[in-house]
């Protein structure tokens, strides 16, 4: 009982130097003391290193199968292999708020060490609002949610993990979304020492963009993770259902991206100030109400844990929180108006701006549907549901003003595109989307949404490669280098900006998937006796039987078949079903054809004595350009994120002004 004690014991002395540090760097900051803020600062620290070894004693436990401990007892079982026994520390309630808390720790101790030097006005509040959102959490994992209570009688074998997680999408998914979810404290955590100091110029936004960039990558990352892992293992062909815990993942990036538009034009022309510091604040409140939506029971979820007793607690903090941080923001108005005006609608500030109101916009509407059932039970008693045709028909229409965008914006100059010059620019990709539109509706392609999200896709797409290639010219005609050494040059010396573009790019490709896939879905169902075929779409499936497998874990009937197209065999699918032994659960596991132009995605649902089957099949066209487009979104947050430095050579040093 060595490691549940140490446990135990971590957590709460945690809790009690949490609350030390707290005390120490606000009233050492209040009173300018630096004994008094270091202490608080070596408080922190010491958090951090009981957290680690509470974490690091769970996952142990975890790992050689200790039953006395309730959590392991519920999370994993004899046959679960030892990678998803590590992965069972996020997998219950009382993991995932360890997990919650280990990666605030991490993060709160680089921001101590990267900040020894500079922000010294700022770093005491900084610590202090972090130390506050893990004595948060602390004080959950202590008094509410026990991740070292023990069992009277421990169990011969364990309930096992869910057989939903016991796959690689939800081993990665979960602590790519945490890190991204927990990264927004630390910009909050500026934002608030910013707030209480008044020193709200530029420092904190210049201080906090990477810490930004970093938690709205791996909040986007995880998104998509998570949309993979239910394309692959939930069985409906789909990836995004407009489910409550969807969309809690979703909005604070949402306005996480506003954020990060919005910071470029507060540094170029000291505008959005106000709100700036409100978006900020919304993206952390954001990522606790997903925290709280999870937990609290309030809304039924595919994703949600177990019924809890604390979602109070949750809203209690969430409102505090909420009260606080725009006291702040009311009391420091004086010191956040905007240096300059808006001078033309045919800006690029306007172009942002408006980027802005669309994303906050449909953070509200998403807000809004996912709580519509709770408000409508509290005022009608009747619980309405909200389904994805609410959601679509909210936001596809802004989602194509978004795409528009998209490509306007890198098209407009500051402060004002003169006529000429807005139609020298959008001449050439106007043209070229327009084209697509003609070729799409050539092809007896109709679907109006369907047509404008791919037509305005491709707008972009140009847009940004005329950007490029515009760039790439000039690093030409100053430099001896091949064409695509310049491009790469060109990005290596303006990653902000050329990064920026490739993120751009790849949400343009990433939303032609989205609407291929969506508008132009084909599904049949159909039941196949071995050797029949079955025609859907371009392709032919022929079922070719079925066979039974077992492991330590599970029993399960694949079946086999083999997908033809233009009289070739062209590759083959087996999607199965599963019984698990342990927790007794059957699950579905789609058999996935995937192919550059569309997937053939087969679902099994039964077999008779005779072997006849059923099977559902769907023919999803474009649907890989989806996680092609987030690779090429991964690449450019990656490249947004390095640090900028001057590059040189043969004693030139090349800079490409906006």
């Amino acid at each position: 009982m060595f490691l549940v004690d140490l446990g135990r014991y971590s957590i709460f002395f945690a809790l009690i130097l949490s609350l030390a540090s707290i005390f120490f760097s606000f009233f050492g900051g209040f009173l300018r003391n630096n004994r008094l803020t270091k202490v608080g600062s070596n408080s922190a620290i010491s958090v951090f290193l009981l957290v680690i070894t509470a974490s690091c004693s769970l996952i142990y436990l975890l790992l050689i199968r200790d039953y006395r401990v309730k959590y392991v007892a519920d999370h994993v079982n004899n046959s679960l292999e030892a990678f998803y026994r590590f992965s069972a520390f996020w997998g219950g309630q009382e993991g995932s708020l360890m997990l919650w808390l280990l990666l605030l720790c991490v993060y709160c101790f680089l921001v101590i060490r990267q900040n020894e030097r500079r922000n010294l006005d700022l770093m005491p509040y900084v610590i202090g609002t972090l130390m506050v959102t893990a004595f948060f959490f602390l004080f959950l994992l202590n008094f509410m949610t026990l991740p070292f209570d023990v069992n009277n009688v421990p169990p011969i074998d364990g309930k096992g993990l869910n057989p939903l997680l016991q796959d690689w999408g939800m081993v990665i998914h979960p602590p790519n979304l945490y890190l991204g979810y927990v990264g927004y404290v630390v910009p909050f955590s500026f934002c608030i020492a910013a707030l209480v100091t008044g020193k709200l110029d530029n420092e904190w936004i210049q201080t906090i963009r990477r810490w930004t960039l970093f938690a709205w990558f791996f909040n986007g990352t995880g998104i998509l993770l998570g949309g993979a892992w239910a394309y692959k293992e939930l069985g409906w062909g789909g990836y995004w259902a407009w489910d409550p815990v969807e969309n809690a993942s979703l909005m604070p990036w949402l306005t996480g991206t506003a954020f990060l538009h919005s910071i470029i034009i507060q540094e170029k022309r000291g505008m959005l100030k106000v709100w700036n510091v409100v978006l900020i604040i919304l993206t952390y409140l954001l990522t606790i109400f997903g925290t709280f939506v999870t937990r609290s029971g309030i809304l039924s979820s595919v994703h949600a844990f177990a019924n809890s007793n604390f979602g109070w607690v949750f809203l209690v903090y969430l409102l505090i929180a909420l009260f606080i941080s725009f006291f702040l923001v009311f009391m420091r108005l004086s010191k956040l108006k905007s240096e300059h005006e808006l001078e033309s609608f045919f800006s690029r500030e306007a172009g942002f701006l408006l980027n802005n109101v669309v994303f906050v916009s449909m953070t509200f509407a998403i807000f809004w549907g996912t709580m519509f059932p709770v408000v409508s039970e509290l005022v009608e008693g009747i619980k309405v549901t909200v389904g994805p045709p609410f959601f679509d028909q909210v936001n596809v229409p802004m989602g194509m003003f978004l795409l528009l965008l998209l490509g306007a914006g890198p098209l407009m100059a500051w402060r004002i595109t003169s006529i000429p010059q807005l139609k020298k620019s959008f001449l050439f990709p106007a043209f070229v989307g327009l084209l697509g539109t003609f070729v799409l509706l050539f092809f007896n392609i109709h679907h109006l949404y369907g047509v404008m999200a791919i037509s305005l896709s491709i707008f972009s797409i140009c847009a940004i490669f005329i950007e490029f290639h515009k760039g790439a010219k000039l690093v030409k005609g100053r430099m001896k280098l091949s064409y695509f050494a310049c491009i790469w040059f060109l990005t290596m010396n303006n990653k902000r900006r050329f990064g920026g573009y490739i993120v751009h790019l790849g949400m343009a490709i990433l939303f032609i998937g989205v609407a291929a896939s969506s508008a132009y879905q084909v599904t049949e169902e159909v039941r196949l006796r071995p050797g029949e075929s079955f025609h859907i779409g371009s392709v032919r499936v022929r079922y070719e039987g079925v066979k039974q497998e077992f492991s330590d874990s599970y029993r399960a009937v694949r079946a086999r078949l083999s997908v033809f197209s233009m009289g070739h065999q062209i590759g083959s699918v087996s999607p199965e079903r599963r019984v698990y032994f342990t927790p007794p659960q059957p699950t579905t596991e789609a058999g996935i054809r995937r192919g550059f132009l569309s997937d053939v995605y087969a679902v099994f649902s039964d077999v008779d004595s005779s072997g006849s089957a059923s099977f559902k099949f769907m023919v999803n066209p474009l649907l890989n350009w989806i996680w092609f487009g987030g690779i090429v979104f991964s690449f450019g947050a990656i490249i947004c994120f390095l640090p900028e430095r001057w590059s040189r050579r043969k004693g030139q040093i090349f800079i490409l002004k906006e």
